[in-house]
């Protein structure tokens, strides 16, 4: 149910809203190891590589959905935090309707350009055949998944983290039944994993929309809210399409290192792959820490309390950065017995290049803690066009290591194109931030005024 977070101590309520977050995270996490662990051990490492080669391109497009989502949520709890609960309800509607139109654009077009993307991506032939249908069918899905990331950022803007972990939790146990069956029973393929996919985000969605229809009456649009306002789309599109561009410009940069690694052979692009399932876990607590800062700080700007913004991204950011050295440590010792779920002890090369992508990510893993929460604070704080540079700061230190280093050092460049990517982000975004927080601090002297 709606909560607020203007009242009460920060490091208390953002580890409380983070809670569900981290788990509902992990959980989609550990289906996609069980999805990696099934499409490894049951159809090959090529099957496994099929898929991987082309998690850049799914990160870019999924993340432009879950970023527009994360964004046309702001608003939201900003006025949430004010109590100006009609305007909310505008901003709602409104958001619904843009969401569909924006979903139904995005899944024309990566359907018609699905072979020119692998293309682009330099697929290797033997893996094309596979890739093609798994990327097809996650693309026919995008209008499943905007409508899960949307219902759930709108109930996290009024405090509900809970709800959505539910549901999450519900379709990671549909999509690990439908994958086995998929797969193993019928006989689909990487295409069965994608159905699984899916067919479980729909059903997460569904369950989203039926739970706010049922039990949270704030929520409903009343009649005078249902209609297109410019001012109100204007507002939402400024704050959406920023967050939803920097996840895609940031997908960019790992495009080009993706295509570099594919350049590479399927040993690396195998090994990468087993490497990525592992990254993507062990980053769920920062996304959770950075969606919990971002909501915190819309509700308390709408609320005009300065003071508990500077001190809930103070707070975050230790918590973020005590994680990330604890999980460096783990990925550089362990590197190598993680990437075992997803590869069989005997192949050899695919385990070495996997443990050294690892072993080389640990050491700088604490700044994608303090990248994410600092990051999602300036979303939050209302300027989201500031955050788009710090994607494209990692695109060009992506892309500079990628095109200028794999052809010398070759999958050693690979191994260090993310920490370059994390290091210049956070050389802009720290600065930036306090910048935007001084800035707050003067809306809010002249609004008391």
């Amino acid at each position: 149910m709606a909560k607020t977070m203007t009242e009460g101590k920060p490091f208390k309520l953002l580890l409380q809203f983070a809670t569900p977050l981290l788990i509902g995270n992990i959980l989609q996490q550990t289906y996609n190891i069980i999805d990696a662990a099934i499409v490894g051990r049951i159809l090959g490492a090529n099957a496994l590589a099929s898929v991987g080669a082309t998690s850049s391109v799914q990160f870019m497009v999924l993340g432009f959905c879950m970023g527009t989502c994360t964004g046309f949520g702001v608003p939201v709890a900003k006025c949430f935090g004010a109590r100006c609960l009609d305007r909310m309800r505008d901003y709602i509607f409104n958001g619904l309707v843009l969401t569909a139109a924006v979903a139904a654009i995005l899944t024309t077009l990566c359907g018609l350009l699905c072979p020119w993307i692998l293309h682009i991506l330099s697929v290797p032939e033997e893996l094309y055949r596979n890739a093609h249908q798994y990327l097809l069918v996650i693309f026919l899905g995008l209008p499943f998944t905007f409508l899960y990331n949307l219902l759930a950022s709108i109930l996290r803007s009024v405090g509900d983290s809970r709800t959505p972990f539910f549901f999450l939790l519900i379709s990671t146990v549909l999509n690990i039944v439908l994958d086995l069956f998929c797969i193993v029973v019928l006989k689909w393929g990487c295409a069965g994993a994608a159905i699984a996919t899916v067919v479980a985000q729909a059903v997460s969605g569904i369950l989203c929309l039926i739970f706010i229809k049922k039990k949270v009456e704030i929520l409903h649009p009343a009649r005078e809210n249902c209609r297109m306002s410019g001012m109100v789309s204007r507002d939402l599109l400024l704050m959406g399409l920023p967050m939803g561009f920097q996840f895609s410009i940031t997908a960019i940069g790992s495009m080009v290192m993706q295509s570099a690694n594919n350049s590479l052979g399927s040993i690396y692009v195998s090994g990468f792959t087993a490497a990525l399932k592992i990254k993507q876990f062990t980053m769920c607590p920062f996304d959770a820490f950075a969606t919990s800062i971002s909501v915190y700080c819309g509700q308390n700007l709408g609320a005009g309390k300065l003071k508990r913004i500077k001190q809930g991204i103070k707070e975050a950011s230790l918590i973020a950065i005590g994680y990330g050295l604890a999980a460096g440590a783990v990925l550089i010792l362990g590197g190598r017995t993680l990437s075992m779920l997803f590869v069989s002890g005997d192949e050899t090369a695919v385990l070495d290049a996997a443990a050294k992508y690892l072993r080389c990510m640990g050491y700088f893993f604490w700044t994608l803690g303090l990248l994410n929460v600092v990051r999602l604070s300036i979303q939050g704080l209302g300027y989201a066009g500031r955050a788009v540079f710090a994607g494209v700061f990692e695109m060009i230190a992506r892309s500079v290591v990628s095109l200028g280093f794999v052809g010398v050092f070759g999958f050693t460049a690979i191994c260090f194109a993310d920490q370059t990517a994390w290091v210049s982000a956070c050389l802009y975004l720290i600065p930036t931030c306090i910048l935007c927080l001084k800035k707050t601090a003067k809306k809010l002297k002249v609004s008391n005024a």
